[in-house]
């Protein structure tokens, strides 16, 4: 049993969490409450600690002598490792929780129950303050249940406050359905939750050599209707983001006007007066103005959510002018096209550290991230943040499929300013609308009514539009429906298991039923979706 919390332990803390994690890696994975074959939270949550379990193999003797402890370079060590491998939202999230515990933890000489319940809640109110309208039942609402328990408990005892945080957390996360209508629906709890209840069991092994008891989570049961995937607000238009320079007092009096600007908004700091803002607006230039007002805005960038109904045009291949472009991809025909548009490409779901080595390896001061999948824009952003201490001016458009990348490629001009470049990229991918046709991985009850297992689900921005039997059929009425709102180009990307002739089945069609809509096919080659649709 430990008094403290000491440089040997965050390893075991580390090592011992991250076996958790993968003896439920699956069981996370099973908790996402969206019907497609990608639910990932586990295995993001492993990936994650893997990379601060690696960074902690570090000689901690050979680290500077800056007045830390050694338990405080320690958790640094750890914070930063899984900041570098966090993938996906999740990961994003635990990491800065992580962080916010080795900021707190870092300089005190010791850590007892007080100093790790002080920790907590610190990390706490840094991960709400990062959500401007956070939502109950999700991972804030664990560790935020976590940290009051360890206050209440107001113990110098590591193990008192260890223990307490992880049963209030349980707590916690079993009540989770009773906080978020979606989990209630799937009778599963938030994986993300589950993630962190885990950790903190981890802790209090290490900390008392006893397994914590814990509510078993809810088991599934039917599946709710889907969650929207991140995307641009129906009320507000435009998305705004800008890196600015500023002073606490100014932030505040910012989020403020930005909240009654709009939704959507999150304001986060790096500690060193440099803030990362982002908010759904109508009144683009209020917004910015605000920023204005609060200190020194730059890397403005802004993104148009409404579809529009626009002709590609002809692709450009960016010059060798100090810029450049990373694309987030999975499949190799995907992959091609992207560097046949002169883009440096990332193997899909990738980690905030691999993102930033593919900024760093471009050579160029000025970056343009296109993440092409909403669970990989925190990493893109946290990787961009990352890029920005290091020099590099990185500006992410929140491209949520690969056909709205194509979109913004492009439009690309290295003869216009680069932010005026990145607002007509990001413009280009707003007006492509995107679908997606893939296989129902499990049951679940979607707007569209409800699906098996093996049913066709034909996904418009992220929803369920269609369930069908037949994998061509609904490929065929998917893009009967967008283009229903109109549209002048189809591009087609067929995935590793799309069948033989399923393009040109589709493209037969939209010359006859479409005869002045031009279609674009190729070979995609991405898993799990057998085509992805873009109509512009």
């Amino acid at each position: 049993m430990l008094e403290t919390l000491d440089a040997a332990a965050v390893r075991r803390w580390c090592a011992s969490g991250l076996a958790a994690l993968r003896r439920h890696q699956g069981e996370i994975d099973e908790l996402n409450v969206y019907p497609v074959p990608d639910g990932d939270t586990g295995t993001n949550l492993v990936l994650t600690l893997t990379s601060a379990q690696q960074a902690l193999a570090m000689d901690l003797g050979t680290l500077p002598d800056d007045g830390h402890t050694a338990h405080g370079h320690a958790l640094r060590l750890m914070a930063r490792g899984a900041l570098l491998g966090a993938r996906g939202n999740s990961g994003v999230i635990v990491s800065q929780i992580l962080r916010g515990l080795a900021d707190t933890l870092a300089a005190a000489p010791a850590v007892g129950g007080r100093q790790l319940a002080d920790a907590l809640a610190d990390a706490t109110t840094a991960a709400y303050a990062a959500v401007a309208r956070p939502v109950e039942g999700t991972l804030l609402s664990v560790v935020a249940a976590a940290a009051h328990a360890a206050r209440r408990s107001d113990s110098d005892d590591l193990r008192t406050v260890a223990r307490a945080a992880a049963e209030a957390a349980a707590h916690a996360l079993a009540r989770t359905p009773e906080q978020l209508p979606e989990l209630a629906r799937a009778g599963v709890v938030d994986a993300g939750g589950r993630g962190l209840c885990l950790l903190l069991d981890a802790l209090v092994e290490v900390v008392t050599g006893e397994s914590p008891a814990q509510p078993a989570p809810a088991p599934p049961t039917r599946r709710p209707p889907t969650a929207v995937r991140e995307s641009g607000s129906d009320v507000y238009a435009y998305e705004v983001q800008y890196l600015l320079d500023a002073d606490d007092e100014a932030v505040a009096r910012l989020r403020a006007e930005l909240a009654a600007l709009g939704d959507s908004l999150a304001i986060v700091g790096d500690g060193a007066g440099t803030w990362n803002v982002h908010v759904h607006v109508n009144d683009i230039g209020a917004a910015i103005e605000a920023g204005v007002v609060a200190g020194r805005p730059h890397r403005i960038g802004v993104t148009r959510f409404a579809d529009q109904t626009a002709p590609a045009p002809a692709p450009q291949v960016a010059r060798p002018d100090g810029r450049a472009a990373v694309v987030v991809a999975t499949g190799a025909g995907i992959a091609d096209l992207f560097a046949a548009e002169g883009a440096v490409v990332v193997p899909g779901n990738p980690s905030t550290g691999e993102l930033l080595d593919a900024i760093r390896a471009t050579g160029a001061a000025r970056v343009v991230v296109l993440p092409n999948d909403p669970n990989t824009q925190s990493v893109a952003s946290a990787a961009a943040k990352e890029a920005y201490g290091l020099g590099v001016k990185v500006s992410v458009v929140p491209t949520r499929s690969p056909v709205q990348a194509l979109a913004a490629l492009a439009v690309r001009d290295p003869k216009r300013r680069f932010e005026d470049d990145v607002i007509a990229m990001a413009e280009a991918a707003g007006a492509c609308r995107y679908a997606e046709v893939c296989h129902a991985a499990r049951e679940a009850l979607t707007v569209a009514g409800p699906a098996r297992a093996g049913d066709v689900l034909a996904l418009v921005e992220g929803e369920v539009h269609l369930i069908g039997q037949d994998l061509t059929d609904t490929c065929i009425a998917v893009v009967d429906r967008m283009l229903g709102g109109g549209g002048e180009l189809v591009t087609l990307l067929c995935g590793a298991d799309a069948p033989a002739g399923l393009a040109d089945r589709v493209r037969a069609h939209v010359e006859r039923a479409w005869p002045f809509v031009e279609v674009q096919a190729y070979e995609g080659g991405q898993p799990h979706y057998p085509l992805l649709v873009g109509v512009e």
